[in-house]
């Protein structure tokens, strides 16, 4: 008899909401870590600014100069613009649509705060900002950092309707411009009202769902905006049908499967790396800003 070979469909096993910690007057909405989700392995922390429009002459952003070891940081611009400066001497002002991929490493310094334009003029601002873990024998590489605008982001249409913008991996024939250490893809998707995609996903392979904002029904379920979309690891794609037009943030990565310790900006795989990331990073060994 022939074998039945139509993909498997990877079903939703959990939601999990974005709940609110805002920082200062900075609308922030955080679904992981959260209650009943330490790690989405993988995948760390995701933090969710906005939406808010600023006024004119504001403070911007709050996260002036501040460390990092042993994971990367994945920082996307949906509305606004964010500037960054790091140890290693980037420097960059990202706009609406682009999107910064930091390594951080054997360990950097950086800060991610409001262009001038931005503190002067004010406006709309949305950003999400992903932590990627890296297995012990990644965690202390050489930091670097790339900074993408919206144009270097190629847009590829979907043949339900919607859109994807290809950040890293591989999509049909198509390279994303981030060529990441350990193979992650990631992307964002928009889906106009009626649309309905379905995305090919490896069997094994531990997908990383955000809804930013939307009706939308994965797998056959209506699943929520703000809320983290967690799906089984079987099935070889996602369906993904839109109610109203919605945006997502659609990644995926291999499973690390190592002991995962942290304080705060450091994520080590022991309590003794923390120790002594803190050592390294209180004795100048991450390097500073200039000025």
């Amino acid at each position: 008899m022939p074998t039945d070979t139509t993909p498997t469909v990877r079903r939703v096993i959990a939601q999990h909401p974005a709940r609110r910690d805002d920082i200062g007057d900075l609308t922030t909405r955080r679904p992981l870590p959260g209650p009943g989700l330490d790690q989405l392995d993988p995948f760390l922390f995701l933090n969710h600014h906005g939406p808010q429009t600023y006024p004119a002459n504001n403070r911007g952003l709050p996260f002036g100069p501040h460390p990092h070891r042993g994971f990367e940081t994945v920082t996307f611009i949906l509305e606004g613009s964010l500037a960054h400066a790091d140890s290693t001497k980037h420097q960059s002002v990202i706009n609406a649509g682009g999107v910064q991929w930091m390594t951080a490493g054997s360990g950097i310094v950086h800060a991610e705060i409001s262009p001038p334009e931005f503190l002067r003029d004010g406006g709309p601002l949305e950003i999400l900002q992903l932590w990627v873990n890296l297995p012990a024998r990644l965690k202390m590489s050489e930091p670097r950092y790339v900074g993408l605008q919206q144009e270097s982001i190629p847009a590829i249409a979907l043949p339900g309707g919607g859109e994807l913008n290809l950040i890293a991996g591989q999509w049909q024939g198509d390279a994303g411009p981030i060529d990441t250490l350990t193979g992650i893809f990631m992307s964002t998707l928009r889906l106009p009202a009626g649309s309905r995609e379905q995305l090919p996903v490896a069997p094994g392979r531990q997908v990383f769902l955000y809804v930013v904002e939307g009706n939308v029904e994965v797998g056959g379920e209506p699943v929520q905006p703000h809320h983290l979309i967690e799906v089984d690891r079987d099935g070889e794609r996602l369906d993904i049908e839109a109610s109203s037009d919605a945006r997502l943030l659609f990644g995926h990565g291999d499973v690390i499967d190592e002991p995962v310790y942290s304080h705060g900006p450091f994520v080590m795989n022991t309590r003794e790396e923390i120790v002594q990331a803190v050592d390294d990073y209180q004795n100048g060994k991450f390097g500073g800003l200039d000025g």
